[in-house]
Order: C-alpha cells, then structure tokens, then sequence
C-alpha cells in the first residue's frame, strides 16, 4: 500500500450517516440483550478458560487485558454479579487503574473451538478480600485481588468474526509469522538480557511460575 493522505480518507461523522451506511439492526439483535445470567450463560462461564476485560479510564484512555485460568474460574455469585481473579503479573495494572476512575468494563468470554462469544457489560469493583476468595485458589495461589462485576447488560455474540479469521482451524494458525516472546521482550523490555536468556526463561520453567 502507497502513501495515504489525510484528505484521501472519508470519515463517518454522524449516527445518522452511519445507520445510513449500516442499515437497521436486525430484530433479534435487538431483543437479545439481557440485563442477568441465563442458565446458559453459567454453563458458558463454567466452559470458559479465558475473558478479555475492557476499560476505560477517566481521560478516554482504553486497555484490554486477556485473564486466563482453568475453565470456570469465573465465580458466580448470583445472576447479576460475577467475580474474577486476578492471578501474579507484571503489576502494571492498567485496567485496574482505569476502573478507580471509571467503573465500566466490557468482558468477553471465550470457549476454545466455539466461534460465539459471550459477551458481559457491567461495572466493576476491585476487592483486596473476601470469603469465597477461598474458592478461587489454583495452584496453592489464592488471589490478592478480584475484580467483582455487576452485570448491566450479557448477550452472545454471532461467529463471523471468529469464522472469517479461522481462529479455531489449525491449518491456519502461524505461530512462527511473528517474533518470539524472547526476541520481542528483547527488543522492547528486556533490553539488557540476551535471547538465549530470554528463552531459557520464557521456557518450560516459566509454565511451572504461571502462579508464583
């Protein structure tokens, strides 16, 4: 692709235009929003080993962080309220510190070979403790912290994005297209150790400290 000048692009500015690029949402994706947990939603969550967690801070700033654990580490705690754990990590933070400024979250619940979604909106408050803490220890690691949601709004998501981009069809997958973890961590973190040092550590060792 050449270069692309700003006045060569054609922007949406407007609801309005946009609808009129769209059309109108079809019905059934109007009326599938629910306002709390479905039966089927806590067999999805039960089934689930892996979220990503949007939020937003005060400024507009965005983050997504994927939060991972054996299928069902989210805990239900009624129809409206869900909890999920955090595990050790490198203690950025981010989307912590989005949610001290500005409570909603976007969550995104996948199943490893389904193409659906199941999608949770909600606000959020971060605990430093609580009794069924207790109930989300994996590994010996009980969590220093969790993120508590009160669900505004879940629904599925359809299976085109996931269909278009193949990303259960191993076939398709190129793991080696990218960089490795050790040569991206050397060229933008870890600057001062070698390759080989960051292979060693991104190795079989570093699947046995996923909870240390």
């Amino acid at each position: 692709m050449g270069s692309v000048l700003l006045t060569d692009l054609v922007e949406v500015t407007s609801v309005d235009e946009l609808g009129d690029l769209l059309g109108e949402p079809t019905p059934g994706a109007l009326v599938k929003v629910r306002p709390s947990l479905h039966e089927h939603d806590r067999q999805w969550l039960a089934a689930s080993p892996v979220c990503v967690v949007a939020t937003s801070g005060a400024d507009g700033s965005c983050d997504a962080s994927p939060k991972g654990d054996p299928a069902g580490f989210t805990l239900v705690l009624d129809d409206t309220t869900i909890v999920i754990p955090e595990r050790p990590g490198n203690r950025r933070a981010d989307g912590f510190r989005n949610i001290l400024a500005n409570p909603h979250v976007g969550l995104l619940y996948l199943i490893p070979g389904r193409p659906d979604t199941l999608r949770i909106n909600g606000r959020a408050r971060i605990l430093r403790d609580a009794p069924f803490f207790d109930d989300m220890v994996v590994k010996g690691n009980r969590p220093q912290l969790a993120l508590l949601v009160e669900i505004d709004q879940v629904f599925y998501h359809c299976p085109r994005a996931l269909l278009r981009g193949g990303v259960w069809q191993p076939e398709t997958w190129r793991p080696e297209a990218a960089p490795s973890r050790a040569v991206l961590a050397k060229a933008h973190d870890r600057r001062s150790e070698s390759v080989e040092e960051l292979e060693a550590y991104y190795g079989s060792q570093y699947l046995e400290r996923l909870y240390q």
